[in-house]
């Protein structure tokens, strides 16, 4: 069930890591090619946080409902879960999920 402060924003996006042009559906908050995101919201949809760096991806979690990633801010540190996606590239999940996701 959604969360009360949940706000559900319909934009595409192109990704600031990789590039790749992103058709949002309301509930895309990161890149389905790198698994990148961005820090823009405080709750989310809200579009409220300052911050603005880039989330990197940097562990993922197995639970009963399916994977979720830990995104880290590059600017700020701050860290947010967020659930996978079916369009996500699972590969890239699993590079994650062994340490190897993160860039030299």
């Amino acid at each position: 069930m959604e969360s009360p402060r949940f706000q559900r924003n319909i934009e595409d996006f192109r990704c600031e890591h990789c590039g790749r042009l992103v058709e949002g559906d309301g509930f895309t908050n990161h890149c389905p090619a790198c698994l990148w995101s961005k820090h823009v919201d405080i709750h989310p949809g809200d579009r409220a946080e300052e911050c603005g760096g880039l989330m990197e991806p940097v562990a993922v979690e197995n639970r009963k409902d399916g994977y979720r990633l830990l995104f880290r801010c590059t600017r700020c540190g701050a860290e947010r879960w967020n659930k996978t996606r079916p369009e996500d590239d699972f590969q890239r999940l699993l590079e994650i999920a062994r340490g190897q996701g993160r860039e030299p």
